[in-house]
């Protein structure tokens, strides 16, 4: 009991240092939470446009009595589905545009051999 109690004397500084670390980084937290700020601004209107296109054929096809077979293939053949298109294809991730990708598997597989020395 005598060592436990020696050990905690000794950590008293370093607890000290550890609570102070600790509201040093909520403070800053708190103070500058959007650092991320200084990335890619994009346009107020940017994604208005696609938005109201989508709102639009939304619209029309609730007009119209439901839509055959062909009619949505020709329509999803355009893009990515029906109602969306190709709006921000290029921003998502597909086999086509991910193939030097890393699967979550490798990545663990490679951290392993770091921490193990293979």
């Amino acid at each position: 009991m005598k060592i436990i109690a020696s050990v905690f004397s000794m950590l008293r500084p370093v607890r000290f240092l550890v609570v102070a670390f600790t509201c040093a980084l909520i403070l800053l937290s708190n103070a500058f939470p959007a650092f991320a700020i200084d990335s890619y601004q994009s346009d107020q209107t940017e994604g208005t446009t696609q938005l109201l296109d989508i709102q639009r054929k939304t619209d029309e096809a609730a007009k119209e009595p439901p839509a055959g077979l062909k009619k949505v293939q020709e329509e999803s053949n355009k893009g990515l589905n029906e109602v969306q298109g190709d709006a921000d294809i290029d921003k998502q991730k597909r086999p086509e545009n991910s193939q030097s990708a890393t699967s979550a598997e490798d990545n663990v597989k490679k951290l392993l051999d770091k921490v193990t020395g293979k």
